[in-house]
């Protein structure tokens, strides 16, 4: 999804191996990159809103029964709206409605859990079980490998949701405790050794919603509350496990089936406490807009910290996908670098990023999941909302650009959960 970036960073060939590899060595920092200049507002193209609808028209063209993005800069606010958010009633899509954002809630649990590093109740690089004895069987595995999705801790959504609509009607309604959920990950083998190389795994930010609640002695839900949600004054944003419901004016989620011509199943209601720290947030447009441009400008974190969340480190070897804690970075074609989280949860896809700067906020999302086409559409937001309309195509298909950029639909979408197609 992301594009190549003509002023991307240069990793070295001998790194890129070692990523491919996974061989890169066991350290947080190998391959991290240097501390770039934060980008202005005037460095950023002007937005293309046309761009953005035509971004919203394609992720509804191939499935979604509606899609809407909000853009917040120093202009002002821009929405666009497509579709329906229920396909029973026929409402259309509306930029107020709540939904439930998926991993982007890790972007959430990671704040606070940083909060706690901030106020010395633990350190980055110490071993979990220094804080959870006995939880892990590694005590090599640090806080920080959590956040980098570096531990090695199976996912064990790949097992839970290998067939979509049962693997989702078996846990819809059902209440795991976070101990629960750690045992099936390590009921599958380990994925890497700790620190070696990126592997997304749920079972991460699991372990970081036990952190933060050992540390706290409360719920999760109360430190979002007390930390993000209130500070910020997120008045649509919400923790409600394992309440089903999602109060108040809310888009209805579509989980496309892996047979193709079955119908859409509705799964808007739903615990989601397979997900919880890692993806069992509910907010809205606005709210995500005002979370991500707040975390950048620094409201939530101090300067070290903020400096810790955003040194990244490469995702796959397109070198334009980077994770630091608990953080995405994407290095879009215009030189463009946006921080936030994607979020893959049954019926939606949820986009929120910002500028280093946090002067210019996107969040977009589409009321389905299980399909990637869609995923990969409502990604071309970014690159319209944050590097203008794009420039006259190349007249050979062939032809390289000098800068190495390629377009959006040349690379597939991130995803936070298994796909089925």
């Amino acid at each position: 999804m992301p594009l190549t970036s003509h002023r991307r960073l240069t990793v070295s060939a001998t790194l890129i191996a070692a990523l491919a590899a996974g061989l890169a060595p066991a350290t947080h920092a190998f391959a991290a990159t240097p501390r770039e200049a934060v980008p202005t507002a005037a460095t950023v193209p002007a937005p293309d809103m046309e761009g953005v609808t035509a971004a919203l028209e394609a992720a509804v063209a191939n499935g979604a029964p509606g899609a809407m993005a909000r853009l917040s800069g120093p202009d002002g606010v821009r929405t666009r709206t497509v579709g329906v958010r229920d396909r029973v009633t026929g409402a259309p899509m509306d930029v107020r409605s709540r939904f439930r954002i998926g991993s982007v809630s890790k972007t959430f649990s990671t704040v606070v859990l940083l909060q706690l590093v901030q106020e010395g109740r633990l350190t980055l690089d110490s071993p979990v079980n220094t804080y959870l004895p006995g939880l892990l069987p590694d005590d090599r595995i640090t806080v920080r490998h959590l956040l980098t999705h570096r531990s090695g801790l199976a996912d064990y959504t790949d097992r839970m949701f290998a067939d979509t609509v049962p693997g989702f009607e078996s846990v819809r309604n059902r209440v795991f405790s976070f101990q629960e959920l750690v045992d099936l990950s390590l009921a599958l083998p380990r994925t890497t050794e700790p620190g070696v190389s990126y592997k997304y795994s749920n079972a991460n930010f699991v372990v970081v919603g036990m952190l933060i609640e050992k540390l706290t002695s409360r719920p999760v839900a109360d430190a979002y509350q007390r930390r993000v949600f209130e500070p910020l004054g997120l008045r649509d944003t919400s923790y409600v496990h394992p309440e089903t419901r999602i109060e108040g004016r809310h888009v209805r989620g579509y989980l496309h089936p892996d047979a193709a011509g079955d119908p859409l199943v509705d799964s808007t209601e739903q615990t989601v406490s397979w997900a919880q720290s890692a993806g069992a947030v509910i907010s809205s447009p606005a709210d995500l807009n005002t979370f991500t441009g707040a975390l950048m400008r620094g409201r939530l974190l101090s300067p070290a910290m903020m400096e810790e969340m955003t040194t990244v480190t490469p995702t796959d070897a397109t070198n334009t996908r980077f994770y630091g804690l608990g953080l995405r970075r994407y290095d879009l074609s215009c030189g463009v670098r946006v921080y936030g989280h994607t979020g893959t949860v049954q019926g939606f896809y949820t986009y929120a990023f910002s500028t280093r700067d946090g002067r210019r906020s996107l969040s977009a999302m589409a009321n389905a999941s299980n399909r990637g086409a869609v995923n990969t559409a409502l990604g071309g937001t970014l690159e319209a909302a944050f590097c203008g309309p794009k420039p006259a195509a190349v007249p050979s298909s062939r032809a390289a650009s000098p800068s190495g950029a390629r377009d959006v639909s040349s690379l597939p979408a991130e995803r936070d959960l298994p796909e089925r197609h």
